[in-house]
Order: structure tokens, then sequence, then C-alpha cells
């Protein structure tokens, strides 16, 4: 699923070409969006608010897109032949130059930008990691919010009503790199610890929002193609200690979470603290 600095990159890849233009067409699968409500509008900001690409217009409404598992964002020259069927196009926008469409995403949606504090997607949100302003403070809090005390620290992580953008890879590698077990209940966890994935996590998302190359690894593991730590690799050695990462479904979802069950055993994150800063201090 893309998370949050896939749509930092995608809002930023789009924002060049759609913002102070007007919509000279739009069309939209449906059941779906009236798309032309937006023909005729110009684009005022193109946004990644957490997992949400947000487009905004001056007639007061937005367009809010969730890219799910496959969903994605392509521009294309007028007349360009676009590199996947039309019909898994969700929604397509035409501006003077170019033209944005979103495949495959489960949600479009358009809403009234003074409504977004009460829209349950949006609203609900915790602060967003990529934000400039990011409140770690409150990230903490709500983490730490009694309602969550019995959660996993990896479903916490993953709740975007705590905190906005982090999707598996990204909790996978935060949690690995601070040596938490993901399962260990968030009430169990010393405050310290939350804040210290809190700022991991964020290091990680900003550290890769220019590039479509995920890298979690200090460079000379990255450039050896090194580049992640443990998501994906289950089965396989741990790169720091050699135990075979493990796997395993978890959540309502669910989703699969791989840990290094040596690592990340009970008890280990905060001896290793500074070490693996460190480690990862090019990443």
């Amino acid at each position: 699923m893309p998370e949050g600095d896939t749509l930092f990159r995608t809002a930023a890849g789009l924002r060049p070409y759609l913002v102070g233009r007007q919509v000279v067409a739009a069309h939209a699968r449906q059941p779906g969006p009236r798309a032309d409500l937006l023909v005729g509008r110009s684009v005022t900001e193109v946004l990644a608010i957490g997992k949400n690409l947000v487009i905004r217009f001056d007639s007061g409404v937005e367009l809010r897109t969730h890219l799910g598992m496959r969903g994605s964002w392509h521009r294309y020259r007028p007349g360009e032949r676009w590199r996947r069927p039309p019909a898994r196009a969700r929604i397509a926008l035409e501006v003077p130059g170019a033209v944005a469409v979103c495949f495959d995403a489960p949600t479009a949606e358009i809403l009234e930008t003074r409504a977004e504090v009460v829209h349950p997607p949006l609203g609900r949100l915790g602060p967003d990691l990529l934000s400039p302003a990011f409140d770690a403070e409150e990230a903490v809090r709500r983490l730490r919010a009694p309602e969550r005390a019995g959660l996993s620290i990896a479903s916490a992580l993953l709740d975007q009503r705590a905190l906005a953008g982090i999707g598996n890879v990204y909790c996978d590698e935060t949690l690995f790199l601070e040596r938490v077990d993901p399962f260990a209940p968030v009430g169990d966890l010393p405050g310290t610890t939350i804040e210290r994935l809190v700022g991991r996590a964020r290091d990680l998302l900003r550290a890769n929002r220019e590039s479509a190359i995920r890298t979690t690894t200090p460079g000379p593991m990255a450039a050896r193609g090194h580049r992640l730590w443990v998501y994906g690799r289950a089965g396989r050695p741990c790169r720091r200690c050699g135990t075979t990462l493990l796997a395993r479904r978890h959540g309502d979802l669910p989703r699969r979470r791989t840990w290094c069950p040596r690592c990340q055993a009970p008890g280990s994150g905060t001896e290793a603290r500074v070490e693996s800063r460190d480690a990862a201090g090019s990443s």
C-alpha cells in the first residue's frame, strides 16, 4: 500500500502541472463522484495528508483519493496514450497541457473543504509525519491514549488516527530499528520508547520522501542492494544478528508483520537505542 512518502512524492509531481490551472474536462467511473462539478474550476492546492491525496479547487470543494493497495496517480500530455486501460481509471482531470489520472483507487470523492474537519477519514487523522507542522507530542499522546493501551504497538503505529503516514514497510522497519517487539501492548511500553518510535518513523519517512526507492539501511548496505532491514524478508537471516526473520498475520485486516525474534525480543529496546540509531544514520 502506498505510504506517506509515496503520497508526498505524488503530490509534488502533480502540483506544478495542476495548481493555478482550470479544469477543462473531467471524467469519473460510476458509481463515483460528480466530476462535472470540477469543470471550469481552478486548482488551488495539491496536498498529501497522511495516505490521502487531496486536490482543492477555487469553488471551495476538494477531491480526495485514497490509493488503497494498488492505486496510483499518473500524469500525461493531452492525447498521450495511457499506460493503464481506461476502464481502470477512477477519475481523470484535464487542464491545459496535462491530464492527471487516478487508477485503481478504492476511494475517490468530492467534499467541501470546510467540511474536512468533520469528515471521518480526514478529520480524525492524527498528526501527519511529513507535515512541516508535525506535532510529535500530540502523536505520542494519541498513541498512549487509554483506548490504545491494549493494542499491540504495531497495530497502534498503523492506526492513522494516532499518527498519519505509516504503512506496513515503515511499521516493520521502525520497530526493528528501535528493537521493539511488534506485539508488545502499548500500555507495557515506556513513554520514552513511544517517543523514539515516533521520531524514528518520521526520520525514515523524511529520508525517503524524495526517492521512489525506499531505503532504511545505511549507505554501504544500500549500495549493495540491501535497502530494507526486515520488511519482505521473512525466512531470511537478520542483517544485524543472523537470526532467521519471522512473519505472521496480525491485526484486524490482517497485515503481515516481519521481525527478528532476537533483536526485537521483549526488553531489548532500551539498551540498543544508541546502536540502532547509529546503524541507520545514513538512511
